[in-house]
């Protein structure tokens, strides 16, 4: 299968490059409030702006790149996204590379990375699903989430090790890196596009997308869990703060944390494309998410960087074996000319749990301490699980991924030799 190998490449380049860039730039974040004289605080509250300023604009404008990816062609708009980005990449490697890098500039930077990933994410995502049969479509799910946990991986010891050697490098690697992401893409070739509503407004799709995840009690219990259990226990944002402050490692130290729970969650990731789950995958996405609220906490009390990483580690594969069951369920569970749509909604809602539960891991730093908030956050996500367990009872009862039946058997689309080119333009 080219097409999905190409995508595939795509993925990983961009993810390698989106890790090393968040990496540096929490540091740099952390680095100057420090510098300048805030306080342990009040600088961890600077690093809530970065979740802040990047979850406005996904907020924003989600629902528009979802219905944008159900109806343009979900490759052009991927580029576009990944062209932006390398832009912002370009633009912090200029800006270290003469010493003029401050927060006004890494406040704005965060806000095009905001309104890149909030239309790279639902295009990509409901292209996927196109590239492959739908039997086989779990595996795909499972190689696609190597290729972003090894972006995990790699990507945050690409912008530690490299900042380490020169300050500049990580954006400058992180640019040749979209470079390729943008050329994989290109060498997708034309995929089946879902048909398009007659006489339907922008703002009636939205709306048709994000009813369809609120009746269907299996979508929204999935993406709701996930969006309260890693907003509250969202322990990444403060890892400079660990770094610097508490573990006292440096950079490299730094790197190491960001890594830790991206091993978890590829290992996780990588046994599942050659086991894949296939039973009770609703109570097993409960228990892990459980595991990952308690590994959470213990992380928070650590002061030690072996326990700590080993903490990292199940965080991260508590956390895979989650995604991949969520993922797996929502994909199969929707309709193909809604998946762009629904991919919105849920897009939004990891954001919400990543990039605004930053936001919130930063503010409450500020106010109750770094320590405290960790641990509060990974109670939090326990008590969720508990309460999902109890509101959505179909997440106890799932047992396989299959779907509804009416899902099984829709026609696959034919599209005629005169619709190709209308469908490539915007």
């Amino acid at each position: 299968m080219p097409n999905f190998r190409a995508y595939w490449l795509s993925r990983l380049s961009m993810t390698l490059a989106q890790y090393a860039m968040m990496l540096i730039i929490g540091w740099q974040t952390y680095n100057i409030a420090r510098d300048s004289g805030m306080s342990v605080a009040e600088s961890s509250g600077q690093l809530a702006l970065i979740g802040l300023l990047q979850f406005v604009p996904l907020f924003i404008l989600t629902p528009f790149s979802g219905w944008a990816a159900d109806h343009f062609d979900r490759r052009n708009l991927g580029r576009l996204t990944v062209l932006l980005q390398l832009v912002c990449a370009g633009l912090l490697a200029w800006l270290t590379w003469t010493d003029a890098v401050s927060l006004p500039w890494i406040f704005g930077v965060a806000i095009l990375l905001g309104i890149a990933r909030a239309f790279a994410g639902p295009a990509l995502s409901a292209l996927a699903p196109n590239l492959v049969p739908k039997a086989i479509l779990p595996n795909a799910i499972a190689l696609s989430s190597i290729s972003w946990q090894v972006g995990m991986i790699v990507g945050p010891a690409v912008g530690g090790y490299t900042y380490a050697i020169f300050p500049s490098l990580p954006y400058i690697t992180a640019a040749a890196l979209f470079l390729v992401s943008i050329t994989a893409l290109s060498f997708i070739g034309k995929v089946p596009q879902p048909p398009r509503p007659q006489n339907q407004r922008p703002i009636h799709a939205m709306v048709e997308g994000l009813r369809y995840v609120v009746r269907n009690k299996m979508v929204l219990g999935a993406i709701t869990l996930d969006l309260f259990a890693v907003f509250l226990a969202g322990a990444t944002a403060l890892f400079p703060v660990y770094a610097r402050d508490i573990l006292q490692v440096g950079e490299t130290g730094l790197a190491q944390l960001a890594m830790a729970p991206a091993v978890g969650a590829a290992l996780t990731a990588l046994y599942f494309s050659f086991r894949p789950l296939k039973t009770n995958v609703g109570p097993k996405m409960l228990w892990a998410v459980a595991l990952f609220g308690l590994a959470t906490i213990i992380f928070g009390f650590s002061t030690s960087m072996p326990l700590s990483l080993a903490m990292l580690f199940i965080v991260g594969a508590a956390d895979m074996f989650s995604v991949y069951i969520r993922q797996s369920l929502i994909q199969l569970h929707t309709p193909d000319e809604k998946r762009g749509r629904v991919s919105s909604v849920s897009l939004l809602t990891i954001s919400a749990s990543n990039e605004f539960g930053d936001f919130f891991s930063g503010s409450l730093a500020y106010a109750i301490g770094p320590v405290a908030a960790v641990v509060t956050g990974g109670t939090g996500a326990i008590i969720t699980v508990a309460m999902w367990a109890k509101i959505f009872p179909v997440l106890r009862t799932t047992r396989t991924f299959d779907p509804p039946e009416e899902l099984q058997e829709q026609p696959v689309r034919k599209t005629p030799p005169e619709e190709e080119l209308q469908e490539q333009l915007p």
